[in-house]
């Protein structure tokens, strides 16, 4: 796959799927392109869910870097596949079905090996944050009669409510879910929320989701948390190291040799169908600032003598 220059998606970059299918996806991002919140593409650029995920936004201002995002309170691009990963990932451990799996397959044919298995209905799915994805796992949830906590203190309780959901304060949270999902940001006040402290207040038969950044999980003490029944299972998208930023990364983590544990390799945005829709919404938001144009949503202004859309 080729790089491309900013004059070429001038002339020939207008149709965002040409863009979409030409872009280089990796390496160092040159000035005037396009990061977006859910999406961000442009050439030798990325795109990606979270704005998070992209580094310090004052630096990208600083660079002269348009930050990009989808139309603001509309459902992000990846958020259908985000519930019904997490669902999957939620189900899966706590039905023990991977335990049951490798079992099987070691000729162990029955329903002990997985034991103990609990009723899901009556029990307390807790939502760490109540976001769009947090929202649509709620209303999936509460299909298999268990009873639906959140803590989110960026959203005002009557909201959560409305949702039919329990509005509870963060130790409530910790201390009564019988399955806890993460979904909240990653910054310097959430990483490594779920330490040796926190994990020990949790029920010892309870499932701890996260599928949001790996680092709000301090490995270590999951691991112990694991091992020494402070918790029942664990279901990840991420782990604290997060491979996917390593270039030769090894599968040394000791989580790994848990039969307690499910671990898919942040992969819970993923469909062809959701990688088409943001890629071409960052090709279109590409094309955009680099024929003059502003961003439709930005998350930024490029700092004041920086050019979007000019010749070099």
């Amino acid at each position: 796959m080729r790089a491309v220059s900013e004059s070429w998606v001038r002339v020939s970059g207008r149709e965002p799927v040409a863009v979409r299918s030409t872009l280089r996806l990796s390496g160092s991002s040159p000035k005037r392109s396009t990061l977006g919140r859910t999406s961000w593409s442009c050439p030798k650029g990325r795109w990606g869910d979270g704005a998070e995920a992209h580094g310090d936004l004052l630096a990208v201002r600083a660079e002269g870097l348009a930050a990009a995002q989808p139309e603001p309170g509309a459902r992000p691009a990846p958020a259908v596949e985000f519930q019904h990963d997490l669902v999957a990932l939620w189900l899966a451990a706590a039905r023990k079905i991977c335990r049951y799996d490798g079992a099987t397959r070691r000729g162990e044919w029955h329903w002990k090996t997985g034991r103990p298995v609990h009723r899901l209905r009556g029990q307390v799915l807790g939502l760490l944050s109540f976001g769009a994805i947090a929202r649509l796992v709620a209303e999936r949830a509460r299909a298999f009669g268990v009873e639906v906590w959140a803590h989110d203190p960026f959203v005002d309780e009557s909201e959560i409510r409305a949702a039919r959901v329990r509005p509870v304060s963060f130790d409530d949270l910790v201390e009564g879910a019988d399955h806890l999902v993460v979904q909240a940001p990653l910054t310097p006040q959430t990483h490594h929320t779920f330490d040796r402290a926190t994990l020990r207040r949790m029920k010892p038969t309870a499932v701890l989701v996260n599928t949001a950044r790996g680092p709000i999980v301090e490995d270590a003490a999951l691991y112990e948390a694991l091992t020494g029944g402070w918790i029942a299972g664990a279901a990840l998208d991420d782990i604290e190291e997060e491979p996917a930023k390593q270039r030769d990364w090894r599968p040394n983590n000791p989580l790994f040799e848990l039969p307690n544990v499910v671990v898919t390799p942040h992969a819970a945005y993923y469909s062809e169908e959701a990688i088409g829709t943001v890629r071409t919404i960052a090709a279109e938001e590409a094309v955009r600032v680099l024929t003059g144009e502003p961003a439709r949503y930005p998350v930024n202004e490029p700092a004041a003598g920086s050019h979007r859309g000019e010749g070099a």
